[in-house]
């Protein structure tokens, strides 16, 4: 076992958390694989779809497969890696790797909370304001909506990573399945104030600006929901299901990684750990395309019956 006390100039981390299974890591590489494969065929599947049929290139689908991008990504910035790992009998992982991987896992919570907070608002501009839908959320404005939340996220991690690769550390040992930033800084030599304090200010930007949106666009929502007839309520509820089930379980599966790399989780079995510690990069990805996908065909249909229902009422006020 590597010690952690290793050289500031060592070129590679150990990666601690992996168990000794024996022959059992083929069959985990198998499972491991075969999840890997469905996340790509379901994800790609779902971006052809939208991309091929005209008739869905609207905002919300626009959303839809920036979202099923950012699965691809960030599942591609762990399953190779995984599945490298789990055959491997020496689970070690050069420098300039690990950074890039922290970079890919990181990025891909931002874009996908950031997006999951577009995709609210969008909502709440379909079930609040169907009649001025079309007019305050056009293609352009999502296309726009995605290139700013994804170069927000990259520069933000960047700027992580910078800060980062400069520090000298005193060990390379790190207990996780996979390169962990906090992990990293704790076996800094050095000063690691500035890298606190922009961690602080990252939380702040990953988790509470996209957060404004999401509470403000639910509330609105709620509003409605109240106001209206049992119909829309309905409506409202089958069209936010999908977005409120992938919004909670992502936040989960953050929340536990968070708390596992900051507090002493040895009250928790290794097992539990390992798999709570993979939950938002494996099972988000597997999540969405079956959320979303199932829900697609019905996103146009409930916004028509909105629209609908908003003409009959005006039309209504008006005589």
């Amino acid at each position: 076992m590597m010690l952690n006390s290793t050289s500031s100039t060592s070129s590679y981390f150990v990666l601690e958390a992996y168990l000794h299974v024996g022959t059992l890591r083929y069959l985990l590489f198998m499972l491991t694989a075969v999840i890997y494969m469905f996340i790509l065929i379901s994800n790609t599947s779902l971006i052809v779809v939208i991309c091929m049929n005209r008739s869905l290139h609207e905002p919300m689908y626009v959303f839809l497969c920036s979202l099923f991008v950012n699965e691809l990504y960030g599942s591609t910035g762990l399953f190779p890696f995984l599945l490298l790992q789990i055959l491997s009998d020496v689970h070690t992982v050069s420098r300039p790797l690990c950074f890039l991987q922290i970079f890919c896992v990181y990025s891909y919570g931002s874009v996908e909370f950031t997006n999951l907070a577009v995709m609210s608002y969008d909502r709440y501009l379909a079930i609040c304001c169907p009649l001025q839908y079309n007019t305050r959320m056009t293609v352009n404005k999502a296309v726009t909506f995605i290139i700013v939340l994804w170069f927000y996220s990259f520069v933000k991690f960047l700027v992580t990573l910078s800060l980062n690769i400069r520090l000298p550390l005193c060990g390379n040992v790190i207990d996780s399945l996979y390169c962990h930033n906090f992990l990293v800084v704790k076996l800094a030599c050095s000063d690691t104030t500035v890298n606190n304090i922009y961690g602080l200010f990252g939380v702040v930007l990953t988790v509470l600006v996209p957060l404004l949106p999401i509470l403000f666009s639910y509330m609105k929502i709620l509003k409605v929901c109240f106001s209206g007839s049992k119909q829309t309520r309905q409506k409202a509820v089958s069209t936010c299901a999908p977005h409120l089930v992938s919004l909670l379980n992502f936040s989960f599966g953050c929340l536990f990684e968070i708390l596992r790399s900051r507090f002493d989780m040895s009250s928790v079995s290794t097992e539990l750990q390992i798999i709570l510690s993979l939950y938002f990069l494996i099972i988000q990805p597997l999540l969405s395309p079956i959320m979303f996908g199932m829900q697609m065909s019905k996103y146009e249909t409930y916004k028509r019956l909105f629209c609908s229902e908003s003409r009959r009422c005006l039309a209504t006020e008006n005589q």
